[in-house]
Formats: C-alpha cells, structure tokens, sequence
C-alpha cells in the first residue's frame, strides 16, 4: 500500500518576502510606526539580509523601479536608427506601465501609501526624475543635431513622463479595474501629436510650422530646476484632468 502527500509550497525569495513582511506591517501599523527590525522579524531573516537588497526603509516600497530603468535603458540603447524618437521614448514609457500593471494590487496598495507619506512622495518623485534623465539623455542625442536639440528633448521628455503619469495615476485611483494600457496610449498620443514625424506639420519644429487642420496641440514650457510635481500639475491643468 502506498501513500502520497503534496509537496510542500515553496517559499517566495527572501527578495519578495521582505516586501510582502513590509507591505504587510505599513498596512496594519503605518509607515512610519513600522522599523527595519519589525520587517526583518516578520519575515524570519536577519537585518544583513534586509540591508543586503535595500538600501534603506523607502527602497522596499518601489523594489521593482530599479529594474525597471535598467530596462528602459537598455531598451533606449537599442534602438536603430530609423527608430522615430518620440515614438521610442513613448515605447518605452509603456515599460514603466507594464512593471506597474503586472501586480495591480500592489501598484494601487504602493500609490495609497505614497499618498499618506511625504516622505514617500518625495522619494518617488526623484524616481520619476531618473526616468525623464533616461529619456532625454535618449533624446539629446538623437537630436544633437537640431537647432536647439537639448532644449526639445527636454520638454519632450517632460511631457511624455507627465502624460503617462497622468494616465497611470487614473488608472491607479480606479483601484486597477480600468484599461491602464488605453489610457497611458491616449495620454502618450497627445506628445506624438505635438512632437513626432508623424504629427500635422511636426509642430515644435522650427522647419514644420503648423499646417490648416492640425491638431490642437500642448506645449508646456517650465524652468529647469522647477519641481517635476509643479510641471505635471501644470500640465494636467492645461489638459483639464488636474
């Protein structure tokens, strides 16, 4: 006679433990009640374990963006050259979407933690920051030769993080149940109007003026060292979504 048992459930990486340990306590405790040492305990590891994959408390909270900019650069790096760059940088926008559509629950458990801590804002805005550095430094080369080359690359890096911050955003206050994909392509179909080869009249481009039947079209113009938060508040209100 023989038997048979089920094979014990494997158990998450250490990685995805510490996460699920954190998210778990800043749910049931708070955030800023919760220490490195209530993580580490909950999830039955020791403080070099947790320090070995986070530099710090904040870092558990967006343990996939790392990741996610690696990607997004190498994605950049191989692009040809008959890649249109606006639409490449809009491509790759979309890779930030999908990191965040992969676990909807813990996107939208993320952005109302975000939400409630200052803190936590402000760590994601510096995020948000190297992400629109990778896409300008994309831009700026491809169009180094452009009269005022940095300058479009700039703005049109801005735009396509505001447009699909704006779109995410939606998407994460609907809890997750709306297509994210269609609206970050709606909002990012606004910067290919305004800035792509394939836009009426390629409009911000000194040698494509506007033609009869364009698009209407958003140009934001900011000041360097504005805040990114100021810059998609502006643009969101020029859209009418703010």
């Amino acid at each position: 006679m023989s038997s048979s048992s089920a094979a014990p459930a494997a158990k998450p990486p250490m990685r995805d433990a510490l996460v699920a340990a954190a998210f778990q306590l800043f749910l049931e405790g708070g955030y800023e009640q919760t220490t490195v040492d209530d993580i580490v305990a909950l999830a039955g590891v020791g403080r070099r374990s947790f320090f070995r994959y986070f530099p710090s408390k904040e870092d558990v909270v967006f343990p996939d963006h790392e990741r996610c900019l690696a990607d997004m650069t190498a994605f950049l790096a191989a692009s040809a050259e008959e890649d249109e760059p606006v639409r490449r940088v809009c491509d790759a926008a979309r890779l930030v979407l999908r990191m965040y559509a992969e676990n909807p629950t813990f996107s939208v458990q993320r952005y109302r933690l975000t939400k409630q801590v200052p803190g936590l804002r402000a760590y994601e805005l510096s995020v948000v920051w190297r992400y629109e550095r990778a896409l300008a430094g994309y831009l700026r080369g491809r169009f180094a030769d452009r009269a005022g080359g940095t300058l479009r690359a700039d703005v049109v890096a801005a735009a396509v993080v505001a447009a699909h911050n704006n779109a995410l955003r939606s998407w994460l206050r609907s809890d997750g149940e709306d297509d994210a994909g269609a609206a970050v392509d709606h909002a990012l179909g606004y910067v290919q109007a305004a800035f792509g080869h394939e836009a009426p009249g390629h409009p911000g481009d000194p040698d494509h003026p506007r033609g009869e039947g364009a698009e209407d079209v958003v140009v934001l113009v900011a000041r360097r060292d504005a805040p990114l938060w100021r810059v998609v508040r502006e643009f969101e209100t020029v859209l009418g979504r703010g």
